[in-house]
């Protein structure tokens, strides 16, 4: 690139979306089963929690279901399933890191092929009621990289809570 030429915009948010993703990898690399799964605040939520939340309620929801109207999203969202926060016991580490990563992928690859103006194909009235809605794929992509980077906050707290490791630090 030039010298005082910018990154397509759409380049830009998926590097800032994916570099919030990432943070939340990273915040749990290395844990085991154990610790992944602990509850480390009251409310009762794990890491492994977390990341299957960001991977179903947040990357499927929000792309495939708001952006695509695909329908097994869309009956998942409004039949009262559980949430993606709760992750039974036979559901193994690997498949929730492996879920997140095909759902970030399946994201991406609708964001590669949608104009960032592109309308939601279908908004959950059932969920969020009548006043509140996205207007485009770049809201869905920025509140995306909102609600990662708020979970990603949540990861480094409890991952120091666990072991003592910290994302970064500036001194």
């Amino acid at each position: 690139m030039s010298e005082g030429t910018q990154p397509p915009e759409k380049a830009v948010l998926r590097d800032y979306l994916d570099s919030q993703r990432n943070h939340v990898l990273g915040a749990i690399a290395d844990l085991g089963e154990t610790d992944l799964r602990r509850p480390v605040l009251p409310s009762g939520w794990s890491l492994l929690g977390l990341v299957r939340h960001l991977a179903r309620d947040v990357e499927r929801f929000w792309f495939a279901g708001v952006m695509a109207a695909d329908q097994e999203v869309i009956v998942d969202a409004t039949s009262g399933q559980p949430d993606g926060w709760h992750v039974s016991d036979d559901l193994t580490v690997d498949a929730v890191l492996a879920d997140y990563r095909e759902q970030v992928a399946r994201a991406n690859a609708l964001v590669d092929a949608t104009s960032l103006d592109e309308r939601p194909a279908w908004w959950p009235v059932e969920v969020f009621g009548e006043g509140w809605g996205l207007e485009s794929l770049r809201e869905v992509i920025l509140h995306v990289m909102v609600e990662t980077a708020c979970h990603a906050g949540h990861a480094d707290a409890a991952r120091e809570v666990i072991d003592g490791r910290q994302w970064l630090v500036l001194d």
